[in-house]
């Protein structure tokens, strides 16, 4: 199966090094992304998060079947975009702890300078998050961020095609059960309708912070060839 994989912020398609061997291993293939203006700071600041979701559909329609989209943390709302543009494309989304947003949602509001939003740092997040980043890899994928075009993280995502609830849903969630995640959902009521309006969504639990492609990556593929193993199987 053709597997799209969509990073998060500030990461590139690299960000997805360690998991698509298993992948590839296991039958599939693989096409990280690296989405537009990422790594390229001249033309980010002209880029949106429709670009975005355009460089997801333009891979959907290359590939010569259905698809399988991977979205992490803010590549959910991409890839949750790219399937209202084709959900007749698409087998299964698969959200790296994150959750399918509502229409008109946005990623998160971080700092912008110059008209982009650098990597503000891993002290900026909580420690859960990063608990099980050590510190190798911590100054390596540091390193290895780039900013990301101003407008993108607080852009409302524009979904339109009810069809989407009828994909094939995963979450891989970092930490939370899913029964913490359905109470957490209660806390965000446009949240909690779109997860209620899915057919078929099940929550896995990783045991990770949020970054398990770059902490955990042999767990993140187990499981991503599980849930694609799942919708082979439909």
């Amino acid at each position: 199966m053709d597997v799209i994989l969509i990073p998060g912020l500030w990461l590139d398609a690299s960000s997805w090094d360690d998991v698509v061997p298993a992948l590839r291993a296991a039958g599939h293939r693989p096409h990280p992304l690296t989405l537009p203006g990422v790594g390229d700071p001249l033309s980010a600041r002209d880029v949106t998060l429709p670009d975005w979701v355009a460089a997801v559909v333009e891979a959907v329609d290359a590939a010569p079947g259905p698809v399988a989209i991977v979205g992490h943390s803010g590549g959910g709302n991409v890839a949750w975009g790219a399937t209202d543009r084709r959900p007749d494309r698409v087998t299964r989304v698969v959200f790296v702890d994150t959750l399918p947003p509502p229409p008109g949602a946005d990623i998160s509001e971080f700092p912008v300078i110059d008209g982009l939003v650098p990597f503000p740092g891993w002290d900026f997040f909580d420690e859960p998050d990063v608990a099980d980043l050590v510190d190798d890899v911590r100054s390596r994928w540091a390193a290895r961020t780039h900013a990301v075009p101003g407008s993108v993280p607080t852009a409302a995502i524009e979904l339109t095609d009810e069809r989407r609830y009828r994909v094939p849903v995963t979450v891989l969630s970092g930490s939370a059960d899913e029964a913490a995640l359905r109470g957490m959902l209660a806390d965000w009521p446009a949240f909690e309708r779109e997860f209620a309006s899915l057919d078929d969504v099940e929550v896995v639990t990783l045991g990770s912070g949020h970054w398990p492609q770059l902490s955990q990556p042999d767990r993140l593929a187990r499981e991503l060839c599980s849930a694609l193993e799942r919708s082979a199987r439909q």
